[in-house]
């Protein structure tokens, strides 16, 4: 009895502080909600998904060896499992091109394949790898680009039988990293107190210091040619297109909501001025005008988790990924489009 008391009041206590937060708020909110929560039977963390050539077909992957398959563009998920023996696995990047795809996660695990998923082939990775995998990335047929969670990047270009070291030394334990379309990286280390570039053909990681005395929460790059920082506290910046040096490349710090305290962790770009931003504890807000001004998504304020990662697949579709097995989905105001 105690226990429960214990949790109802916990409870409560949160369902207060998300009433206040927003009777605090100046943000205006957005006049329609284009997110829907979908109901999986799991309470692990997401972390990423991805989708075969046809475009309903997809995976979405998270901690405890959580692999999910859809057949209808994300609407419904049904589970799915890989034989793995008593291994404890959390899956954390999937990729696919056509019908190839990719799966890595840690401790040390990589699974391919060549049919949509119908098989998965685990493939042998060296004890001497640097860190644990952590993004995966398909680029072709049997070829794809896997990086670790301290920054070593691979590339092989027959399937896994060869991997090719594209950077010389690695960069440290990372909080989180991007890829370009170009194949620059972005990382953000694990205490968030620099990061550090990447270009092909370079033979190491460039380190930078982070903007202000914020630490950085996480760094990506925008459809708009930007790159984008999250910082603790709710900060944003962008970066400027005509910088000429290391002091003028980041603009102005923007907090879309300055009375929030809840921290910003993610953003995607749905169009080149549509940007979306999400946080901790249920936390979303939009810019429809390239970060100039925000709304507030406040119908989903109440889902229980954090909004870890946001991505679009397309203009018309999207997810958002948190823990818990919460899962929200893109479906547009065809209304008003």
């Amino acid at each position: 009895m105690n226990s429960f008391v214990k949790k109802l009041k916990q409870f409560l206590i949160f369902c207060a502080v998300v009433v206040f937060a927003a009777g605090c708020s100046t943000v205006p909110n957005v006049g329609y909600n284009p997110w829907q929560v979908v109901d999986l039977s799991t309470d692990a963390v997401l972390s990423d998904v991805a989708f075969t050539d046809n475009g309903n077909h997809g995976w979405l992957v998270g901690s405890r060896t959580t692999l999910f398959e859809t057949q209808d563009g994300g609407k419904t998920w049904e589970p799915r499992t890989f034989d793995l023996g008593e291994e404890k696995v959390s899956f954390t990047s999937v990729s696919f091109l056509g019908q190839e795809g990719w799966i890595v996660g840690k401790p040390s695990i990589l699974l391919h394949t060549t049919n949509g998923g119908d098989s998965w082939d685990r493939i042998p990775l060296s004890s001497k790898l640097p860190g644990s995998p952590y993004k995966i990335f398909a680029l072709g047929r049997n070829q794809a680009e896997m990086a670790t969670d301290v920054g070593a990047i691979y590339q092989t270009n027959d399937g896994a039988k060869h991997w090719k070291a594209l950077v010389q030394e690695a960069v440290g334990v990372v909080r989180n990293m991007e890829r370009s379309p170009d194949g620059s990286y972005i990382a953000v280390s694990a205490k968030g107190n620099f990061y550090s570039t990447w270009e092909p053909g370079e033979t190491a990681w460039q380190p930078h210091q982070r903007t202000s005395s914020r630490r950085l929460q996480n760094m990506g790059f925008g459809a708009d040619g930007r790159q984008w920082l999250l910082a603790r506290g709710g900060q944003i910046q962008f970066s400027r297109p005509d910088a000429d040096g290391e002091e003028s490349l980041w603009d102005e710090v923007i907090y879309p909501e300055v009375s929030t305290s809840w921290g910003l962790l993610d953003i995607a770009y749905r169009t080149p001025e549509e940007i979306w931003v999400s946080g901790g504890s249920g936390n979303l807000l939009v810019s429809e005008d390239g970060g100039e001004t925000w709304q507030k998504d406040r119908a989903v304020e109440t889902v229980p988790t954090n909004f870890y990662k946001i991505l679009f697949i397309g203009q018309d579709k999207g997810f958002i990924l948190g823990d818990r097995g919460i899962l929200l989905r893109y479906e547009p105001d065809l209304e008003n489009a």
